[in-house]
């Protein structure tokens, strides 16, 4: 390696610490505010999808009653929490107030990767940093509002009544519980991105649409197995939970398609 690429090298690194820096900042700074509001982020927003005044439960319910399924009327929640660590609360408290954190200060970190980025674009391609982060963060939190109002209580619902003796019975660890929650809308979040990601792959000729619509039907199946496994055995939770998924893919086998002629 010449002396110019080492340099080159060793500014580049210099460069993502600043970003990842100025990014990790701003996370701290919204965990911050997320610990400090500590009933809000757990009894509000955390446990609500365990109660059954949970605006989906209630919202499922009137459905049933309009298109007259009674199975998606939720009337039960079997769940107990306990905590088993003496810390368990107090790490929690600090872990779960990072990733909310993270989660509110998506866009200032789409910003610093983008800004991170951007040196190795093309002018008009820099010109798109304000679309780039904007779209990026509403998909973003419309995944992580997509998994949170959706999934986590269908899974939570499922989970939690799902029994395969009378003689067991369901004593959730808290930690469980609330990591489950957490995984469950950040990757929601992340999948949302797809169309994010089905764009610059595209650009760099890794994707391209006719790939996409080649294998779209292994992709519907592979949509309909994972939303027959996070919600309960009914065609229309199944439904409810596909549709958004397999409409993000079709958007990305657009978005393929635009984005290819770009690069050539």
């Amino acid at each position: 390696m010449s002396e110019e690429n080492s340099m080159s090298f060793l500014n580049h690194l210099a460069a993502l610490r600043k970003h990842l820096m100025r990014a990790s900042i701003a996370v701290l700074i919204s965990g911050g505010l997320a610990f400090a509001f500590r009933q809000t982020l757990f009894d509000g927003v955390l446990l609500a999808p365990k109660s059954l005044d949970f605006i989906t439960y209630r919202a499922l319910c009137q459905l049933s009653d309009i298109f007259n399924i009674s199975s998606l009327c939720i009337d039960k929640i079997n769940i107990e929490l306990l905590n088993s660590k003496m810390a368990g609360q107090f790490s929690l408290h600090i872990s779960l107030s990072l990733m909310t954190g993270f989660i509110l200060a998506i866009p200032f970190v789409l910003k610093e990767l983008w800004m991170f980025v951007s040196p190795g674009l093309t002018f008009g391609e820099r010109q798109k940093s304000v679309a780039f982060i904007s779209i990026s963060s509403i998909l973003f939190f419309l995944g992580a509002a997509f998994g949170y109002f959706l999934i986590v209580p269908l899974s939570i619902q499922f989970l939690s009544n799902y029994v395969v003796s009378d003689q067991i019975v369901n004593l959730i660890e808290m930690s469980s519980y609330l990591s489950t929650i957490a995984s469950i809308i950040l990757a929601c979040g992340f999948l949302f991105e797809l169309p994010i990601v089905v764009y610059f792959l595209s650009r760099a000729g890794i994707v391209t649409p006719n790939g996409m619509k080649m294998y779209r039907k292994h992709a519907w199946v592979g949509i309909l197995a994972i939303s027959s496994i996070i919600t309960p055995p009914d065609i229309f939770s199944q439904i409810i939970v596909s549709v958004p998924v397999a409409i993000l893919y079709e958007l990305s086998m657009f978005i393929s398609r635009v984005a290819e002629p770009i690069k050539e």
